[in-house]
């Protein structure tokens, strides 16, 4: 089992920076990659950035070179530092984990972009 708990929500204005933190625990060194998804208000849950035990990132197209995901493993923290954020990017931010045999979710913070 592992348990997430995301923070660092909140509201920002246009071209803004945050940063949201991830705390896993539990099973943390059965994780295979984690990840930020986020769900925009009437749409579908979706990826925003992932990021491998071997370090290796990705992110989905409308984030690259605007988010950051990075990880801490000895700690079980993982960030994604946000900038030159959008409207579009307000949305529920969860943090997700991924193992050999299961996912687990974070219950969400709220990220809202609007001046």
């Amino acid at each position: 089992q592992v348990q997430l708990v995301e923070s660092g929500g909140g509201l920002v204005e246009p071209g803004g920076s945050l940063t949201l933190s991830c705390a896993a625990s539990g099973s943390i060194s059965s994780i295979y990659f984690m990840a930020w998804y986020r769900q925009p208000p009437g749409k579908r849950r979706e990826l925003a950035a992932r990021i491998f035990n071997s370090g290796i990132t990705d992110y989905e197209s409308s984030v690259k070179g605007r988010f950051t995901i990075s990880r801490n493993s000895a700690n079980g923290m993982v960030y994604l530092q946000m900038n030159a954020l959008t409207p579009e990017d307000t949305a529920v931010y969860y943090c997700g984990a991924t193992t050999t045999g299961d996912h687990y979710w974070g219950q969400g913070t709220q990220v809202t972009v609007s001046s």
